[in-house]
């Protein structure tokens, strides 16, 4: 039974949250008059987003490539066992390690995704091998090449 608590959303709560999806950077007054409120209200439910948990941050989308990391895989772990000790070890571990841009915790086959990013194929290969190879609590590790990746563009509900 999930007793999280869901704010209650409106229709302005959404087109705030579907403008900052596309630019998080957009300027509160610009914000306001695209959402039809006064730039204070729009302040005030921008900061009940955040504090609520509905915003959880702001980040930067850096293109990998100009930053020397072209080689991009989605690495697929399915664990040895399934003890609390080692899920908590790795999932501690996993989101630090060198070249890991996100860490997905899956149902099915596999456990946990991992996206990576490293400056060749021969890092990469490094990588699986220190990280997943070696490790007795990995029982399996899957490699994928990325060869386009694509932000979704509409994943917030159209109200």
């Amino acid at each position: 039974m999930n007793n999280v608590r869901r704010p209650v959303l409106d229709e302005i709560d959404h087109a705030i949250l579907r403008l900052l999806a596309a630019d998080g950077r957009m300027p509160n007054l610009a914000l306001a008059s695209a959402v039809g409120i006064a730039p204070s209200t729009c302040l005030g439910r921008v900061r009940a987003l955040r504090e609520s948990g509905v915003i959880r941050g702001y980040h930067a989308d850096i293109d990998l490539t100009a930053i020397g990391l072209p080689i991009q895989a989605i690495i697929a772990v399915r664990m040895q066992a399934h003890h609390r000790d080692q899920i908590e070890a790795f999932v501690t571990l996993a989101p630090h390690l060198p070249g890991v841009v996100e860490v997905f915790h899956v149902a099915g086959g596999t456990d946990y995704l991992l996206h990576v990013a490293t400056a060749d194929t021969t890092a990469l290969h490094d990588f699986i091998l220190e990280y997943f190879a070696a490790s007795p609590a990995i029982q399996h590790a899957e490699t994928s090449l990325v060869f386009r990746h694509l932000r979704g563009t509409n994943v917030l509900p159209a109200n």
